[in-house]
């Protein structure tokens, strides 16, 4: 599979990587329940498909994804890169909240270092920036650690041009990991020009907009999900935003029609031909949902692709 170099590291990573939100299972932000056995699965078929590494957080299923992983990984000789993160943090009774400071980061990484069953994680990135007063504490420390030898890099996620500036004072960013997708695009003006410029790799989340670009969702397919998916309630999976979502997926059905791929190879295809994109994190429960994805690479979107895509966005904004 095709690889980039990830901003300032020696890393070469390949252009789709595992996300591992969904397998963390049922919590606040989750998708439902999720079987182990099937994640585990799920991770083996990515990695023999030629993925070489993994996106997870803590905060996925409140520690559980992280954990899965370690247990998947116990399974393989072959070792990919692992990113998680530090930021949010929950109590016993499965609250989470938004959280960066000094203390809570020392303790998150030797809690991930344990889960994932591993010595040093390979990218260590601060999952949201908040509170924002706190991001010069947070990016030190983030710095001190690497320093140690727990982590190889450090990236952020979700930070704009502004607070990725007060980063780069301290230490040097290796990657920004923001969401991007054909319907989330406002990182292309400022965001991404900025991180072409300093060197900062971009690992785009939610390529296929939470699943909405996969070709799989209609109307009773949001009705039949679990109450514990947050996308039940979300505004793009509701009308009248699911009808203009489902006309633009029926676009993305033509097109991949056309590259002989799959209709989330193609919105991942649209995400990586930006220059300033290393990859994409795509989002993986069952070992099925591999084989629907790892072409994503390899299509070449031409220039009549992509004016029928902008002209659909044009008209319905």
């Amino acid at each position: 599979m095709e690889k980039k170099r990830l901003g300032n590291s020696d890393m070469d990573i390949t252009r789709i990587g595992l996300g591992a939100w969904a397998i963390g299972g049922s919590w606040r932000w989750g998708w439902g329940h999720q079987d182990e056995k099937d994640s585990i699965r799920t991770i083996h078929k990515a990695l023999d498909s030629g993925i070489n590494w993994i996106d997870t957080a803590p905060a996925y299923g409140l520690g559980t994804s992280e954990k899965v992983i370690g247990k998947a990984l116990k399974e393989r000789n072959d070792k990919p890169y692992i990113f998680t993160k530090c930021g949010i943090l929950w109590d016993n009774k499965g609250k989470a909240w938004q959280e960066i400071s000094r203390k809570t980061i020392l303790k998150e990484i030797d809690e991930s270092l344990t889960r994932l069953g591993v010595d040093v994680i390979d990218l260590y990135q601060i999952h949201w920036p908040n509170p924002d007063k706190n991001i010069e504490e947070a990016w030190e420390t983030l710095a001190e650690i690497k320093e140690q030898g727990k982590v190889r890099y450090i990236g952020v996620s979700n930070f704009s041009v502004e607070q990725l500036k007060r980063a780069e004072k301290i230490a040097p960013i290796t990657s920004l990991q923001p969401p991007y997708s054909i319907l989330r695009r406002d990182i292309e003006k400022e965001i991404l020009p900025h991180c072409q410029e300093k060197n900062i790799g971009v690992i785009v989340y939610s390529p296929m907009a939470s699943g909405l670009l996969t070709g799989k969702v209609t109307e009773e397919w949001v009705a039949s999900l679990p109450d514990d998916d947050w996308r039940k309630q979300a505004d793009d999976f509701r009308q009248p935003r699911l009808a203009r979502n489902l006309a633009l997926v029926e676009i993305l059905r033509d097109i991949a029609k056309k590259h002989n791929s799959t209709i989330a190879e193609t919105a991942i295809a649209w995400t990586l031909k930006h220059p300033a994109v290393t990859a994409a994190i795509v989002g993986m429960r069952r070992p099925d949902q591999v084989d629907g994805v790892t072409g994503a690479p390899g299509v070449q979107l031409d220039n009549e692709d992509l004016e029928r895509i902008e002209t659909f966005i044009k008209q319905n904004p």
